[in-house]
């Protein structure tokens, strides 16, 4: 903490600020994120709602953070088995077939392992022994901490961080009850159904407790790790974004159920180039009113109306304080619209951000409240994927086409049937917000995605 503070003073209270090269960073985010890694699965799972929080925390501390969730040791397999046991009142070779003691994958909540049941090809994700109270107690510890060090220093970044620390501490331990993640898991296969380009896997209700699921295994590669199939035309990375784009946005608008931890190892493509979709334990539910909250204020921002998306996000309560002039907010939003809406590539327009605008919008009292946090993830993932395989992406020109297949949808699913519509452009509000413009000219467009190789299933 005294080194982070050393930053800003160099004898805490007075000074000038200690030099720091990209070197000292670069060492300072490594020993950072070793010492975050021993202190314990909550701290673990809190780095991962970090590393997409580019207007809370600067690169290379974003990078470092978020390979944090791919450094959590595996739990020994006797100890697991004995859980598996408990939980199933037999010995796990009695239940399922070609159970395989060495993990597919090790998280900060839960661990997963193949196995086979009634002739079907399935994970078994068991929550690690003893995880939830710790995890419960890390995070009020977290959260006093956190409002300790806000009562010394009152500042709007520090509110940010209080307020993922409080949707965290809402959440998770909705996340370490697997029957509710099985139930969740069910309701969002139920509701894309019909859809081709999505795949989201069965569960078997039959074998699952509130520390186990046993679910379909579904195989694919991590969207971050696409780009041999790319090069060889093999995926089109326009669709891609595509489908992940209309997923959200239905999810988000039409259905009001949130899959909220929207992370590279929770997102797959297979064979077939469809989108497999995993680990359902995060599930927000939105309500109607932020619902159209967002969509009215990103409806402003496609319409390059500064004084209206200023005053989205003061409904949205984007805005910490009654105390910011309307007029400077709608200054700086005029700016951050004329950077979205340029033709070139997001290098570029990140550069431009960077002179223009982020230094004094570090400045404004804006932060992320309740479910935003959740939204700028996925805003941010998006962006991420878009950059990543098209230097010149713009999600703007992306989404347009997606507004004209599901307008009439959406906006009955958001405005009801009583006839009232607004103009075809508006859906792309929402799409925007989703594919990371809006949303992202608030929490930056750093946004790193975790780095992996291989193929995996649940992280």
């Amino acid at each position: 903490m005294c080194s982070f503070l050393r930053d800003r003073r160099r004898w805490i209270r007075w000074g000038d600020p200690v030099p720091r090269s990209a070197a000292f960073h670069e060492r300072r985010a490594r020993a950072m994120v070793h010492h975050l890694a021993a202190l314990g699965p909550a701290f673990v799972k809190l780095a991962q709602v970090f590393s997409a929080r580019t207007d809370l925390v600067p690169e290379p501390y974003l990078t470092q953070l978020a390979r944090l969730t791919d450094q959590v040791p595996p739990v020994p397999w006797p100890i697991l088995r004995a859980a598996l046991e408990r939980s199933w009142g037999a010995a796990p070779e009695s239940i399922v077939d070609a159970l395989d003691p060495v993990p597919l994958a090790a998280g900060s909540i839960g661990q997963v392992h193949r196995a086979r049941y009634q002739g079907r090809d399935v994970v078994v994700k068991v929550l690690r022994p003893g995880v939830d109270v710790i995890v419960l107690r890390d995070a009020r510890l977290a959260r006093a901490i956190v409002a300790w060090l806000y009562r010394q220093w009152p500042h709007h970044h520090v509110r940010g961080f209080a307020i993922v620390l409080e949707e965290f501490d809402r959440h998770i331990p909705e996340e370490m009850d697997f029957v509710r993640e099985g139930m969740q898991c069910m309701r969002m296969r139920e509701r894309f159904a019909n859809e081709p380009r999505l795949r989201i896997p069965a569960v078997e209700a039959a074998l699952t407790r509130p520390d186990v699921i046993v679910m379909e295994f579904l195989e694919g590669t991590r969207i971050d790790r696409l780009d041999a199939e790319i090069a060889a035309g093999r995926v089109s990375a326009r669709m891609l974004t595509e489908t992940l784009i209309e997923t959200y946005a239905r999810m988000m608008l039409r259905d009001g159920v949130f899959h909220a931890d929207p992370h590279p190892g929770n997102l797959l493509v297979d064979r077939q180039n469809r989108l497999v979709l995993l680990d359902f334990g995060m599930v927000i539910d939105v309500s109607v009113t932020t619902r159209k909250a967002l969509f009215d204020t990103i409806l402003a921002a496609i319409n390059r109306d500064p004084d209206a998306t200023a005053a989205g996000f003061y409904a949205l309560g984007m805005i910490a304080t009654d105390s910011t002039p309307p007029e400077a907010m709608r200054d700086l939003v005029a700016t951050l619209l004329d950077i979205a809406y340029r033709d070139t590539s997001m290098a570029d327009r990140a550069k431009v951000l960077a002179e223009r605008v982020m230094r004094e919008l570090l400045n404004w009292p804006i932060v992320l409240p309740g479910e935003l946090v959740y939204f700028a993830r996925t805003a941010a993932l998006i962006e991420g994927v878009g950059v990543r395989y098209d230097s010149h992406f713009n999600s703007l020109r992306v989404a347009s086409p997606v507004v004209l297949r599901l307008r009439g949808e959406l906006l009955s699913a958001l405005l009801g049937d009583d006839g009232h519509r607004e103009p075809i452009v508006t859906f792309a509000a929402t799409l925007g917000a989703l594919a990371g413009t809006a949303m992202s000219w608030v929490t930056g467009w750093s946004k790193r995605l975790q780095s992996a190789s291989g193929e995996r299933h649940i992280s």
